[in-house]
């Protein structure tokens, strides 16, 4: 792409951007379809430029094609220092803070690049101000955190980063051929003696066998929808927790349900992803060859699985991310922007949980110093 053409697309960007009544820039409205001016009011509806269903691309020529050639855009991007998170601001930033890690961010070093444009965004649903009360609500819940947390942690709403998290999402037809061994279950009759009043008595009793024999087959699945994030900054433990994702609720991706939000560049790329993909899938895999070979008990010996009809989408996933440090060490809380969904990391006090065992101790002394009188 020439300056030229840069400059061209910058111009068009903002002009979508600009508020028509007063001429500041517009942001999106959580659980909208429009764009809001924080100054003066006025709302613009985003107009849905890019007609026809939510699909996946073919995964061969999407990489064969550098991504399946979409078209690139411009965006001002900041890299951490600290945890090396690459992620676009809005251009009215001034200063800020890393989502992931809290620590300074140095607008002054955000650079004018092209980046990868998704095939689909999840907008956000659930406003800053819902997600700051689920934090708040957190926060009183934590019957083991130190007493100072809540005083250190100012839930306020600069706390909340709200943040595009990119993903992969992938489609596939499996086809595994499997050998291994089932084991059929089988009872015999034994007869045993036992002494009963001191006297022998002959009884009999079921005793189960199992009998297994070498089998081999075929079995197929078909994947719709295995999403990996494709960020190494949010934990993966954190990741995977935010789903299930309302993926039914996807757009076609459009720039303006950025407005006023972050977006993180993919650290992970679509073939890593797939691999992580892959194991994801095995879980299910191996649960259909079980199936297959039936039986009592199933041993697998070996499994050789073939993909093929690959697809993917690259999509934008929207979460509401605190990062705060407590002694030095980093925890986030999180939520996922379309279901609310809440994880949170924290520290414990090691003093409550002395004082709490102590006490039960006590407890159960007097509960048994009661029982014995």
């Amino acid at each position: 792409m020439s300056q030229a053409e840069q400059t061209e697309q910058t111009v068009a960007s903002n002009s979508t951007l600009q508020c028509n009544s007063c001429g500041a820039t517009l942001h999106f409205a959580p659980g909208t379809h429009h764009l809001q001016c924080t100054y003066c009011g006025s709302s613009n509806e985003i107009a849905d430029t890019a007609a026809g269903p939510v699909i996946s691309f073919d995964y061969h020529d999407f990489i064969a094609q550098q991504y399946g050639g979409t078209t690139a855009q411009m965006a001002k991007v900041v890299s951490c220092k600290n945890c090396g998170a690459s992620t676009t601001l809005p251009p009215e930033v001034n200063s800020d803070n890393c989502a992931f890690c809290a620590s300074p961010l140095v607008i002054s070093d955000a650079k004018d690049q092209q980046i990868l444009k998704p095939h689909y965004i999840l907008p956000f649903l659930v406003p800053q101000a819902e997600a700051l009360q689920s934090f708040r609500t957190w926060l009183k819940r934590l019957w083991f955190a130190p007493s100072d947390l809540s005083k250190m942690v100012s839930a306020d709403a600069r706390q909340f980063k709200g943040i595009y998290i990119p993903h992969w999402s992938y489609d596939a037809d499996t086809t595994s051929q499997y050998s291994g061994s089932r084991g059929d279950y089988y009872y015999t009759t034994e007869t045993y003696t036992e002494t009963v009043n001191g006297e022998e008595v002959t009884r009999t009793r079921e005793v189960r066998h199992t009998s297994w024999f070498p089998v081999s087959g075929v079995v197929g699945n078909t994947f719709d929808d295995i999403l990996i994030s494709a960020s190494n900054s949010l934990p993966q433990n954190v990741a995977n927790r935010l789903e299930p994702w309302r993926l039914e609720s996807l757009v076609h991706y459009n720039e303006q349900y950025v407005s006023g939000f972050r977006s993180e560049l993919f650290q992970i790329d679509a073939e890593k992803g797939l691999e992580v993909a892959k194991q994801r899938m095995e879980p299910v895999i191996r649960h259909s060859i079980i199936n297959d070979i039936g039986g009592d008990e199933q041993v697998i010996d070996g499994v050789d699985t073939s993909y093929s009809n690959l697809a993917l989408k690259y999509i934008l996933l929207p979460a509401w991310i605190s990062a705060y440090k407590y002694n030095n060490k980093l925890y986030h809380f999180t939520v996922n922007a379309c279901t609310g969904e809440v994880v949170g990391e924290r520290p414990y006090s090691a003093a409550k949980i002395t004082l709490a065992v102590i006490v039960g101790i006590i407890l159960v002394i007097l509960i048994i110093m009661g029982l014995s009188k």
